[in-house]
């Protein structure tokens, strides 16, 4: 089967759901990917997805509402894809283009498959939640590019005189321009640092809650629970007011499924 175009996915989408997504890779916060399933099936507990999601954490949450899906209507996952792999919810989270694509594409062929002509009431469903297209976030040296760029550092541009054609004897303007120059890498340097931090951290509640995970299930099946796990998961799911979590939802040592 031809694979769907990336305008024509888009079009599809946003008419579907009454969204004004814009780019493929909006879809990576997984609210898109399970208002779909619900199209199909009207039962997808929606108020459980965070459509608005600004966070990886938001959007791995929206990913498991979407897994409970799959497992509940028993939906063949081995068919996404030439390569039978499983679908790679770490890589979605990223929201890269063409890992979104692929997806977005499979998705389209089981709802072309699957949806049944039902009207439905996409705004309804999500109860009027906002939707508004998902902040796509650049790198830092492209910001720190753009910002110079918008100041007229780093090179001329379409022609025009650069900055350093000042008269002779006015040094106040390149003493200015010097000094923006040097904010704009302290604070690139400063948001580089902490992007590192804050992926460090996620690394390791992602290996607590592996762990806590394996342990709960341990006991489980000896019939067994222990209190403090319970809190322990409470604290790593808990989110925003106004969103929650969903109940029983299955971690995976590896975020695919």
């Amino acid at each position: 089967m031809m694979a769907v175009s990336r305008s024509d996915l888009l079009a599809w989408l946003n008419e579907l759901l009454q969204l004004n997504y814009t780019k493929i890779e909006q879809c990576g916060t997984g609210g898109a990917y399970c208002q779909i399933l619900d199209s199909i099936y009207g039962d997808l507990p929606m108020a459980r997805v965070k459509m608005n999601a600004k966070h990886e954490y938001e959007f791995v949450a929206n990913f498991k509402v979407m897994q409970n899906v799959f497992k509940a209507k028993k939906i063949d996952k081995a068919c996404f894809s030439s390569r039978q792999r499983p679908i790679p919810i770490e890589k979605l989270v990223k929201c890269k283009m063409q890992d979104n694509l692929e997806f977005l594409q499979w998705m389209k062929r089981f709802w072309d498959s699957n949806y049944g002509g039902q009207g439905y009431d996409a705004v309804g469903r999500r109860r009027g939640a906002p939707a508004e297209p998902p902040a796509t976030i650049a790198p830092l040296s492209t910001g720190a590019r753009s910002a110079s760029a918008v100041l007229g550092v780093g090179g001329r541009s379409g022609g025009k005189t650069p900055i350093s054609g000042h008269r002779a004897g006015s040094t106040q303007p390149n003493e200015a321009m010097q000094a923006l120059q040097t904010q704009l890498r302290e604070m690139s340097t400063h948001m580089e640092g902490l992007e590192k931090e804050r992926d460090f951290y996620f690394a390791k509640l992602r290996d607590i809650e592996i762990l806590v995970q394996q342990q709960t299930e341990t006991l489980e099946s000896q019939g067994k629970e222990d209190d403090n796990l319970k809190e322990i998961q409470k604290i790593l799911y808990s989110t925003e007011d106004g969103f929650e979590v969903p109940e029983n939802a299955a971690v995976d040592e590896e975020e695919t499924f």
